[in-house]
């Protein structure tokens, strides 16, 4: 499990670091209309789109949430921030904060959220809570690459769950950051086992940092190049 550290007063990005927030998905309802008073009227106009009241709540917590901390690197308002979205609908700061370098990217899986941030690459994060799911293997078959499959098929029932969603994350991470789509999950090619830390076996240098945010959660970070430093903050 990795440490979540309280939120600093003064929040510094270094151009070797990587913040990762964890962020709490169900809000009261007094905060949910404070985050909801920061969207822009597209991302109010998704946020309708949703039919279940839970889901709806959660996109804006995370949206508000988002803001509010990339607000918070560019010292200006939530409301203030800006979005562009790529061909796959990827949101990207837009044109306006090109200069500030900051990049980010966002995942969420049942009540988490976790916001990857850093301020000099392309990043992408991947959350998933471990579930049961009656199709893993016919999943397994089609979208990773033989020795991923076969690794999973020697394992225990209650281990290939858990493993299932490292392969996944790490592979979605990677595949978020590129900008790829998940067409191309069964191209990203992943070594890990039971006791080792995931590695993408690509020809490029790229860093994967594996993170237990939660009980029953898996999550990878995918950044090019080393060297850098993981600071993990609690929204």
């Amino acid at each position: 499990m990795n440490l979540w550290l309280p939120t600093p007063t003064d929040l510094t990005l270094l151009p070797d670091e990587i913040h990762v927030w964890r962020i709490e998905l169900d809000q009261s309802e007094p905060q949910l209309q404070n985050l909801a008073a920061t969207l822009s009227s597209d991302e109010m106009a998704r946020a309708e789109r949703f039919y279940f009241q839970e889901h709806r709540q959660r996109f804006i917590a995370g949206r508000g949430i988002l803001r509010t901390i990339l607000g918070r690197y560019l010292s200006i308002q939530p409301l203030q921030v800006q979005f562009n979205y790529q061909h796959r609908g990827k949101p990207v700061l837009a044109d306006a904060f090109a200069n500030t370098g900051l990049a980010f990217n966002l995942s969420h899986s049942q009540g988490l959220g976790l916001c990857a941030v850093n301020c000099t690459r392309p990043i992408g994060v991947d959350l998933e809570y471990i579930r049961p799911m009656s199709d893993l293997e016919t999943l397994a078959k089609r979208f990773f690459l033989p020795r991923e499959y076969e690794m999973l098929r020697s394992l225990s029932p209650s281990e290939q769950q858990e493993v299932f969603f490292r392969y996944w994350t790490c592979k979605e991470a990677y595949l978020k950051a590129t900008g790829d789509g998940l067409a191309q999950l069964e191209q990203v090619e992943v070594s890990l086992t039971l006791t080792e830390p995931a590695k993408l076996q690509i020809s490029e240098d790229w860093s994967l940092f594996e993170l237990l945010p939660a009980n029953n959660y898996v999550a990878a970070v995918a950044i090019e190049n080393f060297d850098w430093h993981l600071k993990c903050w609690q929204y």
